[in-house]
């Protein structure tokens, strides 16, 4: 694949690759070595123990080693979001026992993050259940969000909200932008903080039919990382119709410099960064 953006956005983009959607054919030990083998050096999670949110110590060690051996920063964090890949989209505002996992994993997370320096942790809302007031779960989300904000604060690390898409998610309350700033809004008038951030995820915005380059108009002041995938398809850019490079273009002169994640699909992630210019792939 030839590369479709230009040599110098090396300079002024910061690209990490999701080793939770690339690199899957690989033991999650073996997928920073590999990252940093295609050049890259940073790299990004969903919370990867999706069978507990509390895992042994001797894990989160290992995890942390193979990170440091291959050389790669771990910039974005997943709390616990039940079975993801899979049929769950957060547990935060599920009541009961997962709400209950979401808590127990707060300070597990975020003592992992600081451990590797990762700044940024992503807590995915979580389905509406059947036979739930909307309003309860709204309420619970809120007193969990407050808890992973000041968790992530005591940390130096901001709190990340994202909106998915419906058609993939459809039981998942915030799916448009709007809708997920609201909550932004709400957690930092709760803590007083303002390290609650958007995650402006370009491919669910397109699947959910949202104008993408109004979006970041209206809201790169409050985006704290990006994440991109072409769509159709969520393959890597070039396999859709997306303009991800203006798109990214936009985000950059709208004052944005955060990292831009590599969340896309590929059946072999060592061959998909070619519409990537090898020396852009290591962050500045």
């Amino acid at each position: 694949m030839a590369p479709l953006f230009s040599n110098k956005r090396g300079s002024n983009q910061r690209f990490d690759v999701n080793l939770s959607i690339l690199f899957t054919e690989l033991p999650l030990l073996e997928r920073p070595a590999a990252a940093a083998a295609a050049g890259f050096t940073a790299v990004e999670l969903w919370w990867p123990w999706i069978e507990t949110p509390t895992p042994e110590q001797a894990e989160l060690d290992a995890l942390k080693n193979a990170l440091d051996d291959a050389g790669t920063q771990l910039v974005g964090l997943n709390f616990y979001a039940g079975a993801l890949p899979g049929p769950d989209r957060g547990a935060l505002s599920i009541p009961g026992e997962e709400s209950d996992r979401f808590r127990a994993n707060i300070e597990v997370a975020a003592g992992f993050a600081a451990s590797v320096g990762c700044k940024a942790l992503n807590a995915l809302y979580g389905n509406r259940v059947e036979g739930a007031d909307p309003q309860v779960q709204d309420t619970l989300a809120l007193e969990n969000l407050v808890l992973a904000a000041r968790a992530a604060h005591r940390v130096g690390a901001i709190l990340l909200v994202e909106p998915l898409n419906k058609p993939e998610s459809p039981l998942y309350p915030l799916v448009s932008a709007p809708s997920a700033i609201e909550v932004i809004d709400k957690v930092n008038a709760a803590t007083g903080l303002g390290n609650a951030k958007f995650l402006l995820d370009i491919y669910h915005l397109s699947m959910n039919g949202e104008n993408v380059s109004e979006v970041i108009e209206a809201y790169a002041d409050k985006t704290g990382h990006v994440q991109i995938a072409d769509n159709p398809g969520r393959g890597a850019p070039g396999t859709g119709s997306l303009p991800l490079e203006d798109l990214l273009d936009q985000l950059t002169k709208a004052g944005y410099d955060g990292w831009v994640g590599l969340e896309y699909k590929a059946p072999e992630a060592a061959a998909s960064f070619g519409w990537l210019p090898a020396e852009a792939r290591a962050a500045n």
